[in-house]
């Protein structure tokens, strides 16, 4: 056997990792280049390579390399190339020609000019002609042109060798094998002993699976049905049944050993699940890795067994758009959360197409390497998760300005100040009882002083640094109250919040509501940054509030109560949330168990608000659905599937521009409710409320259903000042 030189190529970012692994596979005189390595030896190394490489996409022996002026000059080079000792007249042949110049329009164009080079080589030589087979040829030929030069190579490995072969179900957006491969690599896996491997959104298993082929010592190879050599002229088959035999026998090695790593997947979504387990069994894996359908926020050490070090990887979304983007941030920060609060000691590979993601983890990465995911940079982050690689809670903020002296305040404004300690004082031991931490202070206890004042204890969305924020919104004052005078009523309670409550003016919100003309009313919400998000805590739930962007604030306090009731009856349910705003009761539902969620809001806004709610508590959309629509019109088409727990909460009225109709609460409700009662299952509940302080149910009209008033029960003692704040109904069917 003679000695050659082969090329191998690779995705870029690879080509180090790969010219290790050809050299420990016996390849001499190792090069590396752009997206490949040149190796050397006999055409053993190059079998080795397409059955063991583990990072390869191709191996190919190089035939003639030289430079080309136009169409013809290539023609010229490949056909004088010997053919008879690689393909016989009467076999077929398929070029793969990539690349364009000196002549070359197209790659169509190129690969035809080739194969009428090969075809008129042994045509002249045999007086027989071989023919093209997209499939099966049995000889396949790579060409590639880049300024002027021409490489032609026989391709050995036939299709990609990231196609491993167990791989026939996936994910949406699959990483490749050899990717997963590097990833494990350049993470350590198998470099030491390891207990275990495990991924917290495993898809359709890939990490999974290629970490336990480099742990037993299986070739990827094995799995493949064909590789293009078998049907070269020069093919050995005496010398490629001893490799595979060889390679059969460390397989059943690998998996007799009884010191074998732990490796679990764990994802969201069923569909994926079930692929992966399909793929687990394909790669005959079945009674080693183990996966199950979890979501994040479950993500904790395994208890069966004691597990003290081991390697988390995982490739979690990084979103594409804007909203994705930022309920993505928010998902990070839990990942990291999760890694911090159950891993201590491990370690951890996070591959992202989003770099700047991983600032989010609050972890400090050791280690980072550029690569490719396809054509997206991407990067791969490694930890090690420990105390000393926590990222610590950022400084409290300074105070924007000096605290309000109680000297400088009016009598009103005293008084005002008096009235929001004397309510603190009094809610004290409801807060304790409940373990409410955001509540209703005031509510125009003083008819001058016309506002509604909550308060929002909490922390950073990005740290963990303890916050407490006000929220003061004026209502309308009536046009008696002459405007000047209503400005200084404003100014005692700008002046007053910060003394009573002993926080910074900077952390009070206001929202004036004034007869000002134009955008004017609402100039302060438009400075406000994107960035001043806080989370606050609800029973199990933690949801995303913004104080400072928009009128509401992302959580309705009122429907405290309401939210707690569902979660309650949640466990194993169906819950269907209608106008759902910022999805809170949805992700009430989920925390405490829900089977599945579907969220329906017309507003984008909204709906990635929920997105950043559900990605806050370690929750995905494949168990909770969002879907954009109005409610009125997606009531009224068929809907087949059935709930047991629904909640229709609509506003009193609204005429926005994306609705085909004018939603009024009064008008309506009828046909709201019995449309949401027909989906609901026989023995599930309805919850349904509005805020219309006028709201009167027609009874009569729905005297079809058990309908009970349960407004008093869900209006907690924050609220108590204002009975009004909202109605709600409990629903069933009768019988």
């Amino acid at each position: 056997m003679t000695k050659t030189q082969y090329f191998a190529t690779c995705p870029k970012g690879l080509e180090s990792l790969l010219l290790d692994e050809l050299q420990a596979l016996g390849g001499e005189d190792c090069r590396a280049t752009v997206a490949g390595v040149y190796f050397g030896g006999e055409l053993t190394v190059a079998y080795r390579a397409c059955l063991w490489s583990r990072l390869a996409n191709k191996v190919l022996l190089p035939l003639a390399s030289g430079s080309v002026r136009n169409a013809d000059e290539l023609y010229d080079l490949v056909k004088a190339l010997p053919w008879q000792e690689h393909l016989s007249a009467e076999g077929t042949l398929l070029v793969d020609f990539s690349g364009q110049g000196s002549g070359i329009r197209n790659t169509q164009f190129g690969a035809v000019k080739v194969k009428d080079a090969i075809v008129d080589c042994l045509r002249e030589q045999t007086g027989v002609r071989p023919s093209v087979a997209k499939l099966n040829p049995d000889v396949r030929i790579n060409v590639r042109l880049n300024r002027g030069r021409a490489n032609i190579s026989l391709d050995l490995s036939g299709d990609s060798l990231h196609r491993r072969g167990y791989r026939q179900q996936q994910g949406e957006a699959p990483l490749k094998e050899n990717l997963a491969a590097a990833i494990l690599v350049r993470a350590g896996w198998c470099a030491e002993a390891e207990t275990a491997l495990l991924d917290p959104m495993c898809g359709s298993g890939t990490f999974l699976i290629e970490a336990a082929l480099m742990a037993a010592d299986i070739a990827p190879g094995l799995y493949r049905s064909e590789f293009a050599f078998e049907r070269w002229r020069q093919h050995q088959p005496l010398l490629w049944a001893e490799l595979t035999q060889e390679a059969r026998e460390r397989r059943l090695q690998g998996l007799a050993r009884d010191d074998l790593p732990e490796i679990r997947g764990y994802d969201a979504n069923l569909k994926v699940i079930r692929a992966a387990e399909e793929n687990i069994t394909r790669a005959g894996l079945d009674d080693w890795l183990r996966v199950s359908r979890k979501e994040l926020r479950e993500f904790k050490r395994p208890t069966h067994t004691s597990l003290q070090t081991g390697l988390i990887v995982c490739n979690p979304p990084y979103g594409e758009r804007l909203g994705e983007v930022e309920s993505m941030k928010i998902l990070y920060a839990h990942m990291g959360e999760r890694f911090r609060d159950e891993f201590t000691g491990w370690r951890a590979a996070v591959f992202t197409g989003n770099p700047e993601l991983g600032k989010q983890m609050g972890l400090r990465a050791h280690k980072k390497y550029k690569l490719f995911n396809g054509t997206i940079p991407s990067e791969l982050l490694l930890f090690d998760i420990a105390n000393e690689q926590f990222v610590t809670a950022p400084p409290k903020e300074l105070e924007a300005s000096a605290p309000v002296s109680r000297d400088s305040l009016t009598e009103g404004a005293l008084g005002l100040v008096n009235r929001l300690q004397k309510n603190q004082k009094k809610l004290k031991s409801f807060l304790k009882r409940s373990g409410a931490t955001c509540y209703r202070l005031y509510d125009a206890d003083i008819p001058e002083y016309a506002c509604a004042i909550d308060v929002y204890q909490g922390k950073s969305v990005s740290g963990s640094e303890p916050k407490l924020q006000v929220h003061v919104q004026e209502y309308q004052p009536p046009r008696s109250v002459d405007e000047n005078k209503a400005a200084e009523r404003f100014s005692d309670i700008q002046k007053a919040v910060p003394v009573a409550l002993n926080v910074a003016p900077a952390n009070v919100s206001y929202k004036q509501r004034r007869r000002n003309k134009g955008t004017t009313q609402y100039e302060k919400l438009a400075e406000q940054s994107e960035g001043e998000l806080l989370q606050i805590e609800e029973g199990q739930a933690r949801l995303v509030v913004n104080l400072w962007q928009y009128l509401d604030t992302g959580v309705f306090l009122d429907h405290r109560p309401l939210r707690l009731k569902i979660a309650q009856q949640a466990k194993g349910k169906r819950f269907l949330n209608l106008f759902c705003y910022a999805a809170a009761a949805s992700v009430q539902a989920a925390v405490a168990g829900a089977r599945f969620t579907l969220s329906v809001d017309m507003s984008q806004t909204y709906l990635n608000w929920a997105r950043k709610n559900l990605a806050l508590n370690g929750l995905s959309e494949s168990k909770n659905r969002l879907e954009q629509a109005d409610c009125l019109q997606w009531l009224q088409k068929p809907q087949t599937q059935k709930f047991d727990l629904i909640m229709l909460d609509p506003p009193s009225f609204s005429n926005s521009k994306r609705m085909a109709d004018v939603l009024d609460v009064q008008r309506d409700h009828v046909f709201l409710i019995q449309k949401a009662m027909s989906m609901l299952e026989d023995d599930g509940v309805l919850y349904f409320s509005n805020n219309l302080r006028s709201f009167k149910l027609d009874e009569q009209a729905l005297a079809a259903f058990d309908i009970t008033n349960i407004t008093r029960e869900t209006i907690a003692e924050d609220f108590a000042r204002n009975q009004k704040v909202h109605h709600c109904w409990e629903v069933r069917h009768k019988g």
